[in-house]
């Protein structure tokens, strides 16, 4: 967007503005093309002419563009009266359809990369280009993905809350995929996940915005200038974001206190521990593996298994936590990577440098592959010495 136009701002009004259309009788579709041109528009007028109240120019301008796009339509007689019922110039209505625009997103008949595709367009407010290069495929693709989500979503109407469950699981898609292209994902997921709980008490929403949170605040120390992995007990501390942890940690306490505990406050609370251990030393492995207990009591999910072994094993010994792992079914993405860091701390150099080498082969992440090819190299070269 040009320099002229408070990029934040203008995204922020997106959901609201996009809710208000749609109230009015605009199909969702329609109503999210309309605004795409209301936005290229105000890019173009506002650095000369700022409007007083930008959602109600927004408002106004992308409703003028639904119904002359109405009016040209195969359907324009059924649409046309629309016309009659133009409101006149003034102050945006008050009512915001943002919840209901995450809920509609979110749909479960989409699938998870079309409700992240139009999350980003329809609630983020990105245009297509910007979310194709995030996710390194084609403009042409990602209009293709958003324009059939947006199909099937236009027959939903908006008299009925969506599960929140899913919304949240969209929203992680999107922050796990971290940085790229010119749109920083990590941080829009943060963004996104601060408005949905501006617009919903939740403590499982406040759950998520804590964990991004504390995830986040690691990113600086988790690459080395070269690019490579950091693993966490290597990383410096000191390049850790406090404000973040800070505000994390507050958010996650408030959460607890309710007593509704949910699998992303519980994942934040696994985060919150490793925050809070000034070393790699002093982390509390032991409270760490009574939170990825109660993890699995939430989701049964064989990734917190894997985690949990890890823990076990820095809580009671790697002959503990290779026990652990032995529960787990050998398939398991990063199965032998957990393995191999189990049997490098039991003495097994052996066995820990061919596994590290397997976890290696089937690593789909390329900075990933490298350090656990480095891994295996390395106990190569202590073998041989």
């Amino acid at each position: 967007m040009s320099a002229g136009v408070d990029e934040a701002r203008i995204r922020s009004l997106t959901p609201s503005v996009l809710g208000i259309l749609v109230r009015r009788g605009a199909d969702f579709a329609a109503a999210e093309d309309a605004l795409q041109e209301a936005l290229v528009e105000a890019v173009r007028v506002w650095p000369a002419d700022p409007p007083r109240d930008p959602k109600g120019w927004l408002v106004t301008v992308a409703w003028r563009r639904f119904l002359d796009a109405a009016r040209a339509d195969a359907a324009r007689r059924r649409r046309e009266d629309l016309a009659d019922e133009e409101p006149p110039p003034g102050p945006a209505p008050a009512a915001d359809d943002t919840l209901n625009l995450y809920f509609l997103c979110a749909h479960p008949s989409l699938t998870p990369s079309s409700a992240v595709a139009l999350t980003l367009r329809a609630v983020g407010g990105l245009t297509t280009r910007q979310i194709a290069q995030a996710y390194l495929v084609p403009e042409a693709t990602m209009a293709q993905r958003i324009s059939r989500a947006k199909r099937t979503v236009s027959g939903v109407r908006f008299d009925r809350h969506g599960d929140v469950a899913t919304v949240l699981r969209v929203l992680y898609l999107v922050f796990n995929e971290g940085y790229s292209g010119d749109v920083d994902l990590a941080a829009e997921a943060i963004r996104l996940t601060r408005q949905l709980a501006s617009s919903i008490d939740h403590p499982e929403v406040s759950g998520l915005l804590a964990l991004m949170l504390l995830h986040h605040a690691r990113r600086a120390a988790r690459t080395a200038p070269d690019g490579s992995l950091v693993p966490l007990a290597e990383q410096d501390r000191t390049r850790w974001d406090t404000g973040a942890i800070a505000e994390g940690v507050h958010i996650l306490q408030a959460a607890l206190a309710r007593d509704r505990l949910g699998e992303f406050q519980a994942q934040a609370a696994v985060a919150a521990l490793h925050a809070d251990a000034p070393t790699a030393e002093e982390t509390d492995w032991v409270q760490i593996v009574e939170w990825y207990d109660e993890l699995l009591l939430l989701t049964d999910s064989p990734v917190i298994g894997l985690n949990r072994a890890v823990a076990v094993g820095e809580a009671d010994g790697p002959r503990a936590g290779l026990a652990a792992l032995a529960a787990l079914d050998d398939s398991l993405p990063r199965y032998d990577a957990v393995a191999a860091y189990l049997h490098e701390r039991d003495g097994d150099l052996t066995a820990a440098a061919r596994l590290y080498a397997v976890a290696a082969g089937k690593a789909h992440d390329l900075a990933e592959r490298d350090h656990l090819t480095r891994q295996a190299a390395r106990l190569h070269t202590l073998l041989r010495g």
